[in-house]
């Protein structure tokens, strides 16, 4: 093996990946098109390159020298920054499309997309308690506006430069991964990480009550990044080139989740549920029989274990 790319790698779950290729002794180029003062982890037995991956050029300049493919690179972020940054999130299928262009002429032997649960249906996700969304219920295709479509579309564009030019595509629809080292402030957080800030500075500041998006009914699945790196290179290492769940079926709504991290923190808050803000689909959860199935994986921290050390990580830092 050459080189390993990991784009996005100065991303959330980038960073993470990178940790764990550099335990197996990979050689790694992580390219981002943030500052390297601004990536999450950063790693000195690594190339490091700041790069804008919607441009074909910088693609073709990062793929070159590697014959492994990992693109994490998207723009996103929680609810908020996605209902109100559709372009911007479509923009990303630049991404994808000049990257997979680059491994066809570099001809690289195995490309990761990282997809989204967000590709679902959304007609099948408007109550709070519904069954885990299996990997065929994408289509009829009716995903959110915006992210979604990107990511769906993206999906596609994979499954035709297998079919077309053989290349060895992995398609991951990761459903809210959370953890350490990630964004928990600033506008792109998710529920986990907003969560976790709103009441370790409640704790701190003796505050009583914290904002809640919605009712706090609304309910999703939450998945660990140790259990999702774990998923993402058992599905690298596979045969398995169609879309696929990695992904946590404990189901929970957002009051539960703040029930969770007001135990960890030892700290109670009221709620002042903001009904007027973006909250997305009423219900989503993933169904994991496929990825049983083809790969034998199951997530090994429950939500509370990897709230706890969220939550100690994100406390730190404020």
């Amino acid at each position: 093996m050459k080189k390993i790319l990991v784009a996005g790698g100065g991303g959330f779950i980038g960073g993470h990946l990178i940790k764990r290729l550099l335990e197996k002794k990979y050689n790694i180029i992580s390219v981002d098109i943030k500052r390297k003062c601004d990536w999450y982890q950063i790693f000195e037995d690594v190339e490091n390159i700041e790069l804008n991956l919607e441009d074909k050029e910088s693609c073709e300049k990062a793929v070159s020298n590697c014959s492994h493919v990992f693109n994490l690179a998207c723009n996103m972020g929680g609810m908020g920054f996605i209902e109100n940054n559709k372009a911007l999130c479509m923009l990303s299928v630049l991404v994808n499309t000049h990257l997979l262009m680059a491994c066809k002429k570099f001809k690289i032997e195995k490309y990761f997309f990282s997809s989204s649960a967000c590709a679902y249906n959304t007609n099948l996700q408007n109550e709070a308690s519904i069954k885990g969304l299996k990997e065929a219920d994408a289509y009829p295709a009716m995903p959110e506006d915006g992210y979604g479509w990107e990511k769906l579309f993206s999906e596609r564009m994979c499954r035709h430069f297998t079919e077309d030019y053989k290349l060895d595509t992995k398609v991951a629809r990761f459903h809210n991964v959370y953890g350490p080292h990630g964004t928990y402030d600033g506008g792109r957080e998710k529920a986990p990480a907003a969560i976790c800030r709103k009441i370790a500075l409640a704790k701190k500041k003796r505050e009583k009550s914290i904002e809640v998006w919605g009712d706090g009914q609304q309910t999703r699945s939450f998945l660990y990044i140790e259990d999702c790196v774990d998923a993402v290179l058992k599905l690298f290492e596979s045969n398995v080139n169609e879309p696929i769940n990695i992904g946590s079926e404990e189901q929970v709504s957002i009051n539960k989740m703040i029930d969770i991290v007001e135990e960890i923190a030892d700290y109670k808050v009221e709620r002042n549920y903001q009904l007027h803000k973006p909250k997305g689909v009423r219900g989503r959860s993933s169904n994991n029989q496929l990825i049983e199935k083809k790969l034998q994986w199951r997530p090994r921290y429950s939500l509370k274990e990897g709230l706890k050390f969220t939550y100690e990580w994100i406390s730190k830092q404020i």
